[in-house]
């Protein structure tokens, strides 16, 4: 995959869904099913949201994990969600959170008003530094970045600045489409 290189597989931001941090659910909803229309009918839809500042800078996304737990906030008592879900506990012990916590007791009773209400700046996912590659980085790069992160995709910078976004579906598919060529 050294021949291919990240721009070659990104989406451009002008093909993605981009919201403000002030907007809220609802809009980014919205701008999320525009970008999806928009977009190429034989590719994966979009399962994210990029978040601009006020600047017009690139600073964070709302994807689908973001959007669930921002309809329920009572996730936020219990902490770093990643770490809890890596450690392997039980069913029941997971079952046991739900009700200590009463967690989804009425969850989408009144779900267009909670999306309103709701500010994309408080419920998106600002990326670490590993979830960042160039522009003109080798596929074999951005896959080992994919892969040691566990991402579900990259944010990609040309000049410092936000170009697109790498999906790991679209890695996935170009992967998929060389194996096919493949003789055996």
């Amino acid at each position: 995959m050294k021949s291919k290189l990240v721009k070659d597989l990104m989406i451009p931001l002008s093909e993605y869904a981009v919201v403000s941090e002030d907007d809220t659910l609802y809009e980014a909803v919205l701008a999320l099913e525009e970008a999806q229309e928009a977009f190429e009918k034989n590719s994966y839809i979009h399962r994210a949201i990029l978040v601009k500042s006020r600047s017009g800078d690139i600073i964070g996304k709302v994807t689908q994990l973001d959007v669930l737990m921002g309809l329920e906030p009572k996730y936020k008592k219990i902490g770093e969600m990643q770490s809890i879900s890596n450690l392997g506990f039980s069913k029941d012990f997971l079952q046991g959170i739900i009700t200590q916590y009463g967690l989804w007791e009425a969850p989408l009773e009144d779900i267009c008003r909670k999306a309103s209400k709701i500010i994309v700046k408080n419920i998106m996912y600002t990326p670490t530094e590993g979830e960042f590659v160039e522009y003109d980085a080798t596929m074999d790069q951005a896959i080992h970045q994919l892969v040691m992160g566990k991402h579900q995709s990259l944010l990609v910078t040309q000049s410092g600045k936000i170009a697109g976004i790498l999906r790991l579906v679209d890695v996935f598919k170009e992967i998929f489409e060389q194996i096919k060529t493949c003789r055996v």
